[in-house]
């Protein structure tokens, strides 16, 4: 008799245990989906985060061997999306299925990028994760400017957010932006945003305890950014490591949108590749302040400006007020061990790091890296004098690009407008011939050079 009611316990556990298992899992089959790769099935995906919500958590499944097309879709507190292997989830090629309501982009003179493909407001620990597929659809034949491009995803005020082993291709503009969230986990994840412009990879604004890790992107665009558009939002407390930048554009961006303040970066063990503009590209315009970074452990190959800094104004934000902001302050950063190989590239190949007259960008210092060139600067180049200046005139309201400058008198690196500057151990490498001096400090005070060489000649100034 005891040994009957024995078993008969432990069924009652394996049926219980099986019921609440059941209860957390929510398969978008069970909630209508044809997922056929043609059928919208918008209604029995969010059907099934909508369930997985009221559950007080659970997992929503896209399973593997199926294609799910949809259009926008809004997360919730405490789903998991889950995307099995081999399992994709498609965006829907009509703009129709993206319907207003999913917040805007914060730059300005670019609403046609204002919808999203998944969107999540004051949510609170949701997840994306699995070795499927999320697939944007954004292609040039179903959006442009004139009809929208909607981005992949955005999140608006929202925190414990993961995102883990998952793709993400094809968005029709931004691949994400993180607005105003907090904790952040990105880990094992692959971008690949070239299906059309602006395809940027992650995008933080005004976002706080961020790490970043393992990952890999394949941009149209920068391939992580960090903003800050909002006065009363900083972007701080972020970790990034262990990734590998592929881009059009800058490997990573920091700045522009900046009328928040920016502090404590970390950037370290990564690899930059085949980029147009720079691997690290350190912009602050909007009034902020930006301080406390560290770049380091770095491999860069065919990346034309390694770093490009700018300290200057201008307006990015799309709620910029009518007067044009103050400078602040940038300061304290560290970039070393950085190994830059640009032997395959043109003459305008350099660090570039500038201030604005009467307004340095102070603390910075520069050690241990070994930097290859091809060469090609003229004496012309060599006796370049009085270059732009990031000034609004210059500007002409656009951004603060290199090609404003454009070719620089120093073939190595050039630094302009800075306080308290420190270059060690800089060994830069030349294969032709360069009439340029290796480094040029330009308005730098207390600025420094030592155990440097040019070709293993030692370099001074």
């Amino acid at each position: 008799m005891m040994k009957a009611n024995c078993i008969g316990i432990l069924i009652f556990l394996f049926i219980s245990t099986f019921e609440i298992s059941a209860q957390s899992y929510f398969n978008v089959l069970d909630y209508g989906a044809k997922a056929d790769g043609f059928t919208i099935d918008t209604k029995a995906v969010q059907a099934a985060i909508d369930a997985a919500n009221k559950n007080h958590g659970g997992t929503v499944i896209i399973p593997s061997g199926k294609t799910v097309m949809s259009g926008t879709l809004f997360m919730k507190s405490f789903v998991t999306l889950h995307l099995e292997n081999g399992a994709i989830l498609k965006g829907s090629p009509n703009i129709a299925d993206y319907p207003e309501g999913t917040h805007k982009n914060m730059y300005k003179n670019e609403p046609h990028m204002n919808k999203c493909f998944i969107y999540a407001q004051n949510a609170h620990s949701f997840a994306f994760e699995g070795y499927g597929t999320i697939d944007g659809n954004g292609h040039p034949q179903h959006f442009n400017r004139k009809t929208g491009r909607p981005m992949m995803m955005r999140f608006k005020n929202c925190d414990k957010i993961h995102m883990r082993n998952i793709t993400l291709i094809n968005p029709a503009a931004w691949t994400s932006a993180w607005l105003y969230c907090n904790e952040i986990v990105v880990d094992g994840i692959r971008i690949h945003s070239r299906a059309n412009g602006n395809g940027d990879g992650l995008d933080f604004d005004g976002c706080t305890n961020v790490r970043v890790s393992n990952s890999s992107f394949d941009n149209s665009d920068d391939c992580i950014c960090l903003q800050a558009s909002l006065p009363d939002k900083p972007c701080k407390d972020i970790v990034i490591s262990n990734c590998i930048f592929e881009t059009k554009w800058g490997g990573m961006r920091i700045g522009l949108l900046s009328r928040g303040d920016f502090e404590s970066v970390t950037v370290t063990n990564c690899t930059f590749k085949n980029i147009q503009d720079s691997g690290l590209k350190i912009q602050m315009n909007e009034g902020g302040s930006m301080k406390n970074m560290v770049f380091s452990n770095l491999v860069m190959k065919n990346v034309p400006r390694p770093v490009f800094m700018t300290f200057a104004q201008q307006k990015a934000c799309v709620d910029a007020p009518d007067e044009m902001y103050p400078m602040k302050e940038m300061k304290n950063f560290i970039f070393q061990n950085i190994i830059a190989d640009n032997t395959e590239l043109d003459k305008n190949s350099a660090f570039f790091l500038t201030g604005m007259p009467g307004k340095h960008i102070e603390n910075i210092i520069i050690k241990d890296i070994q930097f290859f060139i091809a060469g090609g600067g003229t004496k012309e180049d060599a006796h370049k004098k009085d270059l732009n200046e990031y000034s609004l005139d210059v500007l002409e309201g656009w951004w603060p690009e290199f090609s404003r400058v454009g070719t620089l008198p120093a073939s190595g690196m050039f630094l302009r407008h800075m306080k308290n500057v420190t270059v060690s151990n800089f060994h830069l490498f030349i294969e032709g011939q360069d009439a340029r001096k290796p480094i040029i400090f330009d308005d730098v005070i207390n600025g420094k050079v030592s155990n440097s060489f040019i070709n293993s000649k030692k370099i001074k100034l």
